[in-house]
């Protein structure tokens, strides 16, 4: 990731995702005629195993420009959102993240390639509504950034363009 004088904050995650992991992952082997006997062996410590290595693996930081995110266990993804293209973030809540007392923040950038409706869900973030703000006051500082650069980029070419005619004139005055 970035070197750590570009980072503005790091998001630090609730232990309670190892739990939540247990419970969905539970579900839906449950709901599987075949996973019924791997929930035996889940429940037995496989679950466990897994959950603490997906939370110690976590890792969200917001720097000067990007949103950069790390998770997985077996299969690592390392995903880095520039502010700029992020469109929405949203808080997602059901009963079992109640219970838990998480929350999922969901980011949605521009040109999602990702055909789910979301590029990020970050799980469990501790004052996820801290770090939304964080990431919202960055991105709208990018934002003022590129507006100020762009004014002062057309300024600068109809100073030029006013140049170029003055040196015009005055190479006719010193012709004639």
């Amino acid at each position: 990731m970035d070197t750590p004088s570009n980072i503005i904050k790091k998001a630090v995650f609730n232990p309670k995702i190892k739990l939540y992991i247990l419970y969905v992952v539970s579900f839906f082997l449950l709901i599987s005629i075949l996973g019924i006997p791997i929930l035996i062996v889940w429940f037995l410590g496989l679950g466990q195993h897994i959950s603490k290595r997906f939370y110690n693996n976590l890792e969200c930081q917001l720097t000067n420009r990007h949103l950069e995110f790390k998770k997985g266990v077996l299969f690592k993804v390392e995903k880095t959102i520039p502010l700029e293209n992020i469109q929405d973030l949203t808080f997602i809540e059901n009963p079992l993240l109640k219970y838990l007392d998480l929350r999922i923040l969901k980011i949605e950038t521009a040109g999602q390639s990702n055909p789910k409706g979301s590029d990020m869900k970050l799980i469990g973030i501790i004052d996820s509504a801290n770090f939304k703000e964080q990431v919202l006051k960055q991105r709208e500082a990018i934002q003022s950034n590129s507006k100020e650069n762009m004014q002062t980029a057309f300024s600068n070419e109809k100073t030029n363009i006013l140049l170029e005619e003055i040196r015009d004139l005055l190479n006719d005055i010193k012709n004639k």
